[in-house]
């Protein structure tokens, strides 16, 4: 008789295996660190700057202490502050809107679409007025956002678009890498990214030199020259361990990105029509790079099924369990945004990442088919 096959817990991500392999390397990397003794702004920052602008294809890449920051000082470059607007989405991390806040601007919040859970032309439309500056749009679960009509519609309106890339490293829209593709693109390192650091990271991409040269100083206290403040700036820099990490890192992330679209594929294969279940959809002219594989549960059905696989092992993640404009700082506003507000009632994310194996893959699409008879 057969016997079954007995899984650990099964994690939404586990770096075990990319550490194990990597190991090597980083800890080769890391003790050249140590030996050079150079830990701030050093010889790895400014390689793996330049190594990720290409890989990006822009012209100027600015390594920072987080994606929060890159958001933060891309505003205050393009000159976001008291009295502008910024449209976001609802439907991501709390960041986004953070960080408009952070600089006393006011986000302003524009619903999203169902089918790819990024934010809706026609709803950015109905939210513009006189004090609008610019628009964030973020590039949800790795789905790059319908950059074409954005630009039409930033250009008609002269707003600025910054794109908050944090999920979507390397995904392209036609043809082209995202983050470079509006006036200044945000990026995160946070471990569970396509491309992490082992701790806090973040980068600011632009082909705008200007827009660079203002954040590399308010990165650094408003200096390029030391003792030579020219702004009130931050402490927003990489340190040289973590950028010492991503430059190991950053050859495997086209590979990894690939083994996650074949992961997804494998969920759309096993799962396609299965009653209740909303499948992700990749748009045309986009490549989708799948930070989170997401689900929309029907029927009111979401936390039934997250509670049948938490029982068989499975761990699930709900991105996101309250749209933004719903959590506590920004709930005085009364707004209704009616399609946020469903998702976060129906979304779910299964394991996802480029070493899940097939076998425990296979068993998670079997225990979501089992619990939704």
């Amino acid at each position: 008789m057969e016997q079954p096959v007995i899984f650990n817990r099964i994690p939404v991500l586990d770096l075990g295996k990319e550490v194990e392999e990597l190991k090597p390397q980083i800890l080769s990397a890391l003790t050249e660190v140590l030996d050079k003794g150079a830990f701030i702004m050093g010889e790895n920052v400014t390689r793996f700057e330049e190594e990720a602008a290409s890989y990006l294809g822009v012209r100027h890449a600015v390594a920072l202490n987080s994606g929060t920051d890159a958001l933060v000082l891309a505003l205050l470059a393009v000159g976001v502050g008291p009295g502008d607007e910024v449209i976001v989405p609802p439907f991501t991390f709390f960041a986004t809107a953070e960080a408009v806040s952070q600089v006393g601007a006011t986000p302003v919040f524009a619903d999203v679409n169902a089918h790819d859970f990024n934010i809706n032309i026609a709803s950015i439309e109905e939210h513009i007025s006189a004090r609008t500056k610019a628009i964030i749009p973020v590039h949800l679960f790795g789905q790059p956002a319908d950059l074409d009509d954005l630009r039409r519609l930033a250009d008609a309106h002269q707003l600025l678009i910054i794109e908050d890339t944090a999920q979507a490293f390397g995904a392209e829209y036609k043809g082209q890498k995202v983050s470079g593709l509006g006036d200044i693109g945000t990026l995160s390192f946070f471990p569970s990214k396509n491309l992490g650091t082992y701790g806090d990271g973040g980068m600011l991409v632009t082909n705008r030199a200007d827009y660079a040269d203002k954040v590399r100083k308010l990165r650094a206290h408003g200096s390029t020259k030391k003792y030579f403040n020219e702004m009130v700036g931050y402490n927003s820099r990489l340190d040289e361990m973590q950028a010492a990490i991503l430059r190991v890192k950053l050859p495997y992330v086209t590979g990894w990105n690939e083994a996650r679209r074949r992961v997804a594929d494998v969920y759309q294969q096993q799962l396609k029509g299965i009653s209740g279940l909303l499948l992700p959809q990749e748009n045309k002219d986009t490549m989708h790079v799948y930070h989170q594989f997401t689900l929309r549960v029907q029927e009111g059905r979401r936390d039934e099924l997250k509670t049948a696989l938490d029982q068989k092992g499975i761990s699930t993640v709900i991105y996101y369990p309250l749209p933004v404009h719903k959590l506590p700082v920004y709930a005085h506003l009364n707004l209704v945004l009616p399609v946020s507000e469903q998702l976060s009632s129906e979304v779910l994310s299964l394991p996802m990442g480029p070493y899940l194996d097939n076998e425990v893959q296979e068993y998670v699409c079997e225990s979501i088919i089992e619990a939704l008879r």
